[in-house]
């Protein structure tokens, strides 16, 4: 029989490993709100610190691995707890993931700091806040097993991939009417496409979040509006026509 120094040792254990994917988020959070600004300030010196900061995030995620092997190991455990750790591991991939994307943000940035800016460069920051006040919006759903606040956020993907596709129409109108700046534009695509899958990552935790605080997964279809494939599709065709 588990004593209560046992217990209460295992439930330290889980709160720390708690813990650990929160001061993740909040880490991949400030990295995407740092990486626009390098790009919208045109700060070569934050972005490679940005850079920089995405082993941080990485170190944090080896934390959760070593915790949780050792939960799976020592604990085993069942039902709510299980779900606890193993979500626990996959949200902290997701989280690492949005870390990587904002150092790929950041790296573009510096790119970009060395040609002349464009109009639609102003619109890479919106998507920036939308993306940041989801993965904000997961952590708090996340600590506090808020399953209303996570499906907000599940919903707000498509608004993400609205953004997105309207500015990857924007870019590629830019481009054929002005090669010379297909470079920049270019840039920005990726940045854009990095933002857009950092949406993607945090619609995976409200996900996981539902599953961890209900037991089943979301059975409706995930929301999603990127249409630029077909987009591509349609622009060529204009341009065969």
């Amino acid at each position: 029989m588990a004593t209560d120094h046992t217990i209460k040792s295992y439930d330290e254990e889980l709160s720390r490993l708690t813990g650990i994917i929160t001061q993740m988020g909040g880490l991949a959070e400030i990295q995407l709100a740092m990486a626009i600004q390098s790009m919208v300030k045109r700060d070569s010196e934050l972005a490679a610190h940005t850079i920089e900061r995405d082993a941080e995030v990485d170190n944090l995620e080896r934390e959760v691995d070593n915790l949780v092997v050792r939960l799976l190991a020592l604990r085993q455990p069942v039902a709510n707890d299980l779900r606890t750790i193993v979500t626990a591991l996959r949200i902290a991939s997701d989280l690492e993931r949005i870390a990587d994307y904002a150092a790929n943000v950041a790296k573009r940035a510096i790119a970009l700091n060395q040609v002349q800016p464009v109009r639609p460069m102003h619109s890479i920051p919106r998507m920036g806040e939308i993306v940041q006040t989801m993965i904000k919006d997961t952590l708090d759903a996340y600590v506090a097993r808020n399953v209303d606040l996570a499906m907000a956020v599940w919903q707000r993907d498509e608004e993400v991939d609205e953004t997105y596709n309207s500015l990857f129409r924007e870019l590629l109108t830019y481009m054929m009417e002005d090669p010379r700046s297909i470079t920049t534009c270019t840039h920005l695509l990726f940045i854009a496409k990095n933002i857009e899958r950092m949406g993607d990552h945090a619609t995976n935790i409200a996900e996981l979040i539902h599953y961890l605080v209900t037991g089943n997964p979301i059975k409706m279809a995930r929301p999603k509006g990127d249409t630029t494939s077909f987009a591509v599709v349609s622009r060529t065709r204009e341009g065969m026509s």
